[in-house]
């Protein structure tokens, strides 16, 4: 049986950890060759091992992506590589709220459009030449729920995850006849440790697993999404 990832080249930012690793380890099921761009030196380290004792082939790239010219320096080192890049999935990203807009200061602002915004736009700006060489190539953003309307105390984040379903539009309405195929999930509150922990009196039995986004994500970079082009997936599961 032909998995559905075989030898594709599937490049994940933030894939040591949460749903980035959730992501790496669902492309490395299906066949997929899954190359994890993360700063984290242990977890990156740890998940490449654990990879290549499954007999996974895959790569990890240690760099910073909120610094500039990082992420195009990674991206050709994969294609140099590999020749190839099937796909890319950009998950990095933060969160800081709870403060109205006029106490909010400016430097928060700054760092959530580095880390949601800037890393996702300068990924893809370094990854689309080689898509387009190829003439085929999918990309799958992660906005938030969030980024679909405002609410008080988080308004850098929601405008921040805004940008990113803007600029996943755009990018499909200029790729849409290259073969390349951009797409966001908007996913609500993610069952992590770290939510967990900031929120341990929420009700966990609505919040979506690492690993059902990870599916999601897998089919928006298969052959079988190819009709769909500029879509923002919601994944807010019950919550």
């Amino acid at each position: 049986m032909q998995l559905q990832f075989e030898n594709k080249v599937i490049l994940i930012t933030g894939g040591a950890k949460g749903i980035g690793a959730a992501i790496t380890r669902a492309v490395a099921e299906e066949g997929g060759i899954p190359v994890v761009i993360d700063r984290d030196k242990e977890a990156g380290k740890k998940i490449e091992e654990d990879l290549v004792n499954a007999g996974v082939t895959n790569k990890w790239i240690g760099a910073d992506l909120s610094v500039t010219g990082k992420c195009r320096q990674a991206i050709a080192t994969v294609a140099e590589k590999f020749g190839r890049i099937d796909g890319l999935v950009n998950t990095v990203g933060g969160w800081r709220g709870g403060k109205p807009v006029h106490e909010t200061d400016p430097a928060d602002w700054d760092f959530l459009f580095a880390v949601n915004l800037r890393t996702t736009l300068s990924c893809c700006r370094a990854v689309i030449p080689q898509m387009l060489r190829q003439g085929a190539g999918k990309i799958v953003n992660v906005s938030s729920r969030d980024g679909l309307s405002g609410g008080a105390g988080f308004a850098a984040y929601s405008a921040s995850k805004s940008a990113v379903l803007r600029l996943t539009e755009s990018l499909a309405a200029e790729l849409k006849s290259s073969g390349i195929n951009v797409n966001c999930i908007m996913p609500g509150t993610i069952d992590t440790p770290q939510n967990r922990k900031a929120m341990p009196n929420a009700d966990f039995t609505k919040w979506v697993e690492p690993d059902a986004i990870a599916q999601v994500i897998l089919f928006l970079l298969s052959d079988a999404s190819q009709p769909i082009n500029g879509a923002a997936i919601p994944v807010y599961g019950q919550g």
